[in-house]
């Protein structure tokens, strides 16, 4: 089942908005990077489908159509950082939770009726840079 939540106008689910919802102060920054992911996409004419989609398997933080002929449904998987001392926020997608991504994707699928010419799962990742404007790396067909 659909809803709208009254400040993000793209579709998500019931478990999916209280997840978000329920997220503390430090996933704040996750919040501003699904964002920016979302800014990025809508920049390269993608249509957002759906934020925050939920199951009891978990979660895909962004599901778009991609422009082209044919469209390419993208389940995409945002991971933000506010600098690189951990790392790159990328470097957080191990192969499980590759895994992970490519079963929510087919439960998403599983979920959704209708035909999609193709699929794939990508991965964009933010860094908040103070003072600057944030870099966004996009990786597409990551676990192939």
């Amino acid at each position: 089942m659909s809803t709208t939540s009254h400040t993000d106008p793209v579709p998500t689910t019931a478990r999916g908005a209280a997840l978000r919802a329920r997220r503390g102060v430090r996933a704040q920054l996750g919040n501003w990077g699904e964002d920016v992911a979302v800014e990025h996409l809508e920049a390269l004419g993608w249509q957002i489908v759906a934020r925050n989609w939920a199951c009891d398997r978990g979660e895909i933080d962004i599901v778009a159509l991609e422009p082209g002929t044919p469209h390419t449904l993208v389940f995409v998987e945002v991971k933000c950082r506010s600098g690189l001392g951990y790392g790159d926020p990328l470097e957080s997608i191990t192969v499980a939770k590759q895994r992970k991504l490519h079963e929510l994707a087919l439960a998403w699928l599983t979920s959704h009726q209708g035909s999609v010419p193709r699929v794939r799962i990508d991965a964009v990742g933010v860094v908040r840079r103070q003072g600057a404007e944030p870099r966004i790396d996009h990786v597409r067909g990551i676990g192939r």
